[in-house]
């Protein structure tokens, strides 16, 4: 099998999440089959949910992959459980998150999976990370990055790095 290029979102808002993202960096670099090409800043964001919580800290990386989507999922969701990832509410605090954003020009919808994500073009904190580390991409369904961008009704986003 070649290579896929996926594109994984990040985020956390507990327990140094700055560090958080860095130690799911260095996991996702380790999984099998694949290797981590590229990441974006960190950047700060208001919290989608309950706002009785702490600003997200976002990112996004590039990583060239043999697994397929689901097994990526698979290993990221144990990414999330050794990092102590626990779901508290919808859209609430994480210490944690993993997202396929991206795979490939695949369009996947699954139980288990969808990509593109979907809710990639109303999310800021997604899609500057992305643009960062890839102008020009086209999402499938969707159009090119800097469209997406340029429709964004707001953007709260704070460059940490």
């Amino acid at each position: 099998m070649t290579d896929i290029t996926a594109y994984i979102g990040l985020g956390s808002n507990l327990s140094n999440p700055i560090e958080q993202l860095k130690i799911a960096l260095q996991s996702i670099d380790t999984l099998p089959s694949t290797r981590l090409v590229q990441s974006s800043s960190f950047y700060g964001s208001k919290p989608l949910g309950p706002q009785d919580q702490p600003d997200f800290v976002n990112a996004v990386c590039k990583i060239k992959t043999k697994l397929s989507a689901e097994e990526l999922l698979h290993h990221l969701q144990k990414i999330e459980l050794e990092q102590g990832r626990i779901k508290k509410r919808h859209w609430g605090e994480r210490l944690i998150d993993l997202d396929i954003l991206l795979f490939g020009d695949d369009i996947i919808s699954t139980d288990e999976l969808t990509v593109p994500h979907k809710q990639i073009a109303l999310r800021d904190f997604v899609l500057i990370p992305l643009a960062e580390i890839a102008p020009g991409l086209i999402i499938p369904k969707l159009g090119k990055i800097e469209s997406l961008i340029a429709a964004l009704e707001d953007s709260y986003l704070i460059t940490l790095d």
